[in-house]
């Protein structure tokens, strides 16, 4: 029996080997990403003119944010700029709020969406409504939970002007109102401090693009170029898909860190955190549910599987050697993946390191969600939200590639 057991032991020890040396990579990604990322207020400036900014800030159900958010807007240095703000049919007071605001500020514009049409996800309708009552050169979108301080967009105008790019997208500081996100976004930002960093994206032999919703500025003739948000109208993660296609139609993309300058709400609480995760995991399950079941189990192992391998391997760690070998492996996994947890959480989220302490019980929500939104997509071709239902099935999802 102790035989079989020991197989099993070695299996298990070898998968956490692999889970380790994973993990090595990844914090030495995390690192490197922290050290060597370019800021958005650090570039060398050059003499340039001062084209006209629509900022396209499309909100539904904001009322708690809306009226922060334009008042940042509209305390900016930059003096050629007008906002263009679209209530997305919101069943809140998000449209009398805006509506408000505009008659005392001309640079205000209140747009009320029209219903969207079939095929199109609510949030890029409005950003295409935005759009198309637009006038500025440049394009800068952003969210209706997002604050800017007062040279954004000066400094954003300035970079992009400077260095000659077709597209600028800046990444705030994560907001994290409750608990659990709290816990939870640590562990997930390993990876978009990965897979998606600056690093990667402002690398020219990378395919990786991406955008930031709560902040993308592009030249208008470059978001025409790559067919405006009706290039991605279906899209859930539209954001990152946008940014894929500048990124790959050629186009000169750069992402700078801008956590002192600009502050976004990633998750308000257990709900939205919990359909942001299954909102992941969806899309691309009905892009390649094979991508998305491997993407799954390299979840697993990588977040969660450490901590009951370590727990089994250290109650039996004096019945054989195997069990020592698997105990000590796990530990090593278990401090790697605390070791990344708390450089995300102190550099990236400025977070405390107590919720670095409570990592696992993030990383078991991490899986849990992606887990339930593959099962969610087996069974439905739908999704749903900010209150919409949105049918997936005849609709191209340009995958992020998690």
């Amino acid at each position: 029996m102790y035989f079989f057991v020991d197989i099993i032991n070695y299996v298990l020890a070898a998968i956490l080997l692999g889970v380790a040396i994973a993990w090595i990579f990844l914090i030495k990604s995390i690192w490197l990403t922290f050290r060597d990322s370019p800021f958005l207020d650090k570039f060398n400036s050059v003499s340039h003119n001062s084209p006209k900014v629509s900022i396209i800030l499309p909100a539904r159900n904001e009322e708690v944010f809306i009226e922060k958010c334009i008042n940042s807007l509209l305390d900016q240095d930059y003096k050629n700029y007008e906002i263009i703000a679209i209530d997305d049919m919101s069943d809140d007071n998000t449209g009398n709020i805006i509506k408000k605001i505009s008659k005392e500020n001309s640079k205000v514009v209140y747009v009320l969406a029209d219903p969207k049409p079939e095929k199109w996800t609510g949030k890029n309708w409005a950003c295409f409504e935005g759009f198309r009552k637009s006038s500025g050169e440049l394009l800068l979108f952003t969210d209706a939970d997002t604050f800017h301080t007062r040279k954004t967009i000066s400094l954003a105008v300035d970079h992009l002007m400077s260095e000659e790019l077709d597209a600028l997208t800046v990444i705030p500081k994560m907001l994290c109102l409750d608990w659990w996100t709290k816990i939870t976004l640590p562990v997930l930002s390993t990876f978009l401090h990965t897979r998606f960093s600056a690093l990667r994206v402002n690398d020219p032999s990378k395919k990786t693009g991406y955008f930031f919703g709560s902040f993308f500025i592009i030249k208008r003739k470059t978001y025409e170029s790559v067919g405006t948000h009706e290039g991605v109208k279906s899209d859930i993660v539209e954001d990152g898909a946008l940014g894929k296609k500048v990124k790959e139609q050629g186009f000169k993309l750069k992402m700078v860190r801008g956590e002192h300058l600009v502050e976004a709400i990633w998750a308000r609480d257990w709900a939205t955190l919990w359909h942001a995760l299954k909102r992941l995991m969806i899309p691309l399950y009905i892009q390649s549910n094979k991508i998305a079941v491997g993407i799954f189990f390299a979840v697993l192992f990588l977040l969660f599987m450490p901590f009951p391998i370590l727990a089994y391997s250290a109650i039996f760690v004096n019945i054989s050697e195997s069990f020592g070998i698997l105990c000590g492996i796990s530990l090593i996994s278990v401090g790697l993946f605390y070791l990344g947890s708390i450089i995300d959480a102190k550099k990236g989220l400025s977070l405390g390191f107590r919720h670095a302490l409570f990592a696992p019980i993030g990383s078991t929500v991490i899986t849990a969600g992606f887990l339930t939104g593959i099962l969610h997509a087996r069974r439905s071709n739908s999704l749903t939200w900010r209150g919409r239902t949105y049918s997936l099935s005849e609709t191209a999802q340009h995958s992020i590639n998690l």
